[in-house]
């Protein structure tokens, strides 16, 4: 998180949601310059893989794959996207409810904490308020409807 918090700036990058999993993570960003998104996250996976392989006294690489990424253009998708970053942990059996994950920007987004980086504006824009996304986020319904979002599907 730290290695986050000092290059996403440096990158020209907007934090709108992340969520850090055991075995995988979700990052929602939005590039607010030319620099492109790819680069900021091979800093910061190659950062990460060095200090991993050093403590470990171990080399190599830790990430198989290239990171998949995804152009969004639907707000109704962007609405439900912002909430399933967030409810992963929930959806996955480590917590009960959103708030207990520690490692997501979800309490940020609901003004329960100032530690992690995100666009509150853009919360904003999208809910009306972070009190707003919280009611959305404890009421969603599992019986979202994916037609039409096949598209941003992996």
């Amino acid at each position: 998180m730290k290695r986050i918090q000092r290059t996403y700036r440096k990158y020209k990058i907007s934090i709108i949601a992340f969520c850090l999993m055991p075995n995988h993570y979700h990052f929602l960003l939005r590039q607010d310059s030319e620099i492109q998104i790819s680069k900021w996250l091979q800093s910061l996976f190659i950062g990460y893989t060095l200090a991993i392989n050093k403590q470990q006294n171990r080399s190599g690489t830790l990430f198989s794959g290239r990171a998949k990424s995804k152009f969004i253009d639907d707000d109704g998708y962007l609405q439900y996207l912002i909430y399933y970053i967030h409810n992963n942990p929930v959806k996955a059996g480590l917590v009960c409810v959103n708030e207990e994950w520690e490692f997501s920007n979800y309490r940020e987004c609901i003004g329960l904490r100032n530690k992690y980086p995100f666009v509150l504006e853009l919360i904003n824009d999208i809910y009306g308020s972070q009190n707003e996304y919280k009611i959305f986020a404890e009421n969603y319904s599992s019986n979202f409807k994916e037609e039409g979002l096949e598209k941003y599907l992996f």
